[in-house]
């Protein structure tokens, strides 16, 4: 609770006097919400037959609770001792004046023991209230109750874990309410990107109108040519295959100019778009300037997701697949 407020009062008005029903404020509650103040002035407690003056009280219509700030009594010169589950209040000159017993959920509950002086009667808050009787720690420890067990069951639903409580799964187990606080680390942890859709939203609607390349891993062993890598270029349209031998993937560059000067004298078109993937054999500064020459538009994939350039990725493996069944079948050495 903030505000200079010692103590923010619920009970009813008559309690106070000399109240003074214009003064306006606001409060902030421990979950961030604000509450309007109708009114402030001193309040009159008997605690432990000696009459005390709380002074600067705010009066807030609706909040259930009636609020003690410890930190405002230390600015006003009492002395505050927490031991032994005990809660010890002192005053400069009369000594102990406060000594409160930490209930069972970990609460200081002065109302217990304090009585406030309403004009002649007294207002009187006992253990035997029905309200009082087991003051509970604000709603919160509901949903704290929750998002604990949602941790102890390293961050299973909550559906699952009313799941495991209907059907008695689990001993001590409680029925839990879900809570509405948005677990974070469920977001970190749990989180994954969408499919790929089967099949792309666009083809080509001509040959060379796109044209998907990409290089095979490295071959192992290495051929009679020291050939260690296939590049390949595909035709979206036509689905048609170009495949390259080359040693190394930085001929990657030049594989793609001779594909290039070959298919487009056969064809008669020229290539409009070519889609790879970021590797550095793609995205060297060589490459790109020689596209822009010749108007190729580039359409590069994003990191880690081979999926955007399926139809070469499959290629690949459709290729190797067919190699391997061919030395097998021929009994030839992997080295051919």
């Amino acid at each position: 609770m903030t505000q200079d407020a010692a103590i923010t009062c619920v009970v009813r008005r008559s309690c106070f006097f000399y109240f003074d029903d214009t003064f306006r404020e606001t409060v902030k509650l421990g979950d961030n919400s604000k509450m309007l103040v109708t009114g402030k002035e001193n309040i009159r407690m008997f605690v432990n037959g000696f009459v005390q003056i709380i002074t600067n009280v705010f009066y807030v219509l609706g909040l259930k609770n009636n609020l003690l700030s410890m930190g405002q009594l230390v600015e006003k010169g009492l002395a505050i001792l927490i031991q032994q589950k005990t809660c010890k209040i002192y005053h400069s000159e009369r000594g102990l004046i406060i000594e409160i017993t930490m209930s069972s959920n970990r609460m200081f509950k002065l109302l217990d023991q304090v009585q406030f002086k309403e004009s002649s009667e007294q207002v009187c808050f006992n253990s035997q209230s029905k309200e009082s009787s087991e003051q509970v720690c604000f709603k919160s420890s509901s949903e704290k109750n929750a998002m604990l067990w949602h941790n102890r069951y390293g961050h299973f639903s909550f559906t699952g874990l009313n799941l495991l409580q209907q059907k008695e799964m689990v001993i001590g187990l409680p029925n839990l309410n879900v809570s509405t606080k948005v677990c974070e680390d469920c977001l970190i942890g749990k989180q994954q990107r969408n499919s790929f859709p089967k099949e792309s939203i666009w083809r080509a609607t001509q040959v060379l109108q796109l044209i998907h390349a990409d290089i095979y891993d490295p071959i192992t062993p290495i051929s009679n040519s020291n050939k260690r890598y296939i590049i390949t270029f595909i035709d979206d349209y036509s689905r048609k295959v170009w495949a390259y031998f080359i040693v190394a993937k930085s001929e990657a560059f030049t594989a793609f100019k001779l594909f290039k000067n070959h298919v487009e004298k056969e064809i008669g078109l020229c290539i409009y778009n070519l889609r790879t993937d970021r590797g550095g054999e793609f995205i060297s500064q060589e490459f790109a300037d020689f596209c822009n020459e010749h108007g190729i538009h580039r359409q590069l994939t994003a990191a880690y997701s081979p999926q955007q350039n399926g139809v070469s990725e499959r290629k690949n493996r459709t290729i190797m697949n067919m190699v391997r069944s061919m030395l097998s079948a021929k009994k030839i050495p992997k080295r051919f």
